[in-house]
């Protein structure tokens, strides 16, 4: 399973909603909160085996399907080269 289509399930099972496009913004589309935001933090940091710095938890890495994917790949490169 690509790393799209389990976050995609991840967000489709936790938050109830499933008519949304990979570039759509969760906040504006009132897809999750900030409480579901924190739900998707932990999600990816415990199946992803990723750590997320508060830095990190900007809208320019997580306010999207296509965001949350290219940030998640670009931190296990990342922790891969490391």
């Amino acid at each position: 399973m690509s790393t799209r289509e389990r976050i995609r399930g991840f967000i489709v099972d936790t938050f109830f909603v499933d008519d949304f496009s990979d570039d759509d913004s969760f906040l504006r589309k009132g897809l999750i909160d900030s409480t579901g935001m924190m739900e998707l933090v932990a999600f990816l940091e415990q199946d992803f085996g990723i750590k997320l710095e508060d830095r990190e938890l900007v809208p320019e890495n997580l306010d999207s399907l296509s965001r949350v994917v290219a940030f998640v790949e670009k931190k296990q490169q990342l922790s891969r080269a490391s």
